[in-house]
């Protein structure tokens, strides 16, 4: 069968492309960065916002894409996500990655803050966890308390706690939201941290670092965890459990398994998996992995 002229040159493209974007220093799909180091000072979790396989690197292939929508699991690649101004904030655009409409309790949004932004409250029961992968915002709340969140800074805000984010520069907060399965006299409060003052935790049978970035007591309905690995080590468990997760890749590169499926992943990908989907994670590349692990506690499942 001959293949059309166009479809030809189509898939003459993308091979060209592949070849352009093999193994270099970075590990596979890598490619130059389309800004300079002298362009773009490179923070902590610099290829969230600026990929190596960016939305740029792809304009020539005319219909690809990473991202992938199951029934039990989802990946989210930047050069799919769409942004939009954010409801009730101000100079704000966002991109939902995760929401109810794909059977998720939570919704996880990267939300990018412009000059002179503010952040709206969200809906009232529900509760709001930010966590800042490039530039710095401030956090005040009703009492005038303010506290100035930084690159690997994070904040718990309680449901119905009245708060307000404020940039003057530029930011981008990667935000989880859910509405709070509140418990009879248990009230969780407001926090503030960063990971390298969060202690690494055992991790049985695995080989990875874990932190944990709110508290384990009851109050608390959910989690997030930052996970490392070194190049090379991957999770020992096959896991397939009850509880849901949003995964915002910041740091590396790796493969995932999500059911069946195998995924190559890098930073800036985000993750959304459904109850008792299998799951496993590898690291590869020269580089250590890290990601930003949503994760429903302390609730059961009825």
């Amino acid at each position: 069968m001959r293949y059309p002229m166009q479809a030809s040159l189509i898939l003459l493209t993308i091979t060209l492309c592949l070849l352009d974007l093999v193994a270099s220093d970075d590990g596979f799909c890598s490619a130059p960065s389309v800004i300079s180091s002298s362009s773009y000072s490179k923070h902590l979790y610099w290829k969230v916002t600026s990929p190596t396989l960016s939305p740029s690197h792809l304009q020539d292939l005319p219909g690809f894409t990473r991202s992938v929508y199951k029934r039990d699991h989802a990946l989210i690649t930047p050069e799919s996500q769409v942004f939009s101004p954010l409801p009730e904030w101000v100079n704000t655009l966002a991109a939902y990655l995760i929401t109810p409409a794909i059977g998720s309790h939570f919704v996880m949004y990267l939300a990018k803050m412009q000059e002179n932004s503010q952040s709206g409250l969200p809906a009232h029961d529900v509760e709001r966890f930010v966590f800042v992968v490039q530039g710095s915002v401030t956090l005040t709340n009703v009492s005038s308390a303010s506290h100035k969140l930084e690159v690997d800074s994070y904040a718990y805000l309680p449901p119905n706690f009245e708060h307000i984010i404020k940039c003057d520069a530029s930011a981008t907060l990667v935000v989880f939201e859910r509405r709070h399965a509140s418990l009879e006299n248990h009230f969780t409060e407001l926090i503030v941290g960063s990971t390298d003052q969060r202690p690494l935790l055992d991790t049985p049978g695995e080989i990875f670092e874990l932190r944990k970035l709110l508290p384990t007591s009851t109050p608390y309905d959910f989690n997030v965890h930052i996970m490392d690995f070194q190049p090379g080590e991957y999770l020992n468990v096959k896991e397939v459990h009850y509880n849901q997760h949003g995964l915002l890749l910041l740091e590396g590169q790796g493969i995932y398994r999500l059911g069946d499926s195998w995924y190559p992943v890098q930073s800036g990908d985000a993750i959304w998996m459904a109850p008792f989907v299998p799951q496993w994670y590898a690291a590869l590349g020269k580089t250590r992995s890290r990601y930003l692990l949503y994760k429903d506690v302390n609730r059961n499942p009825l």
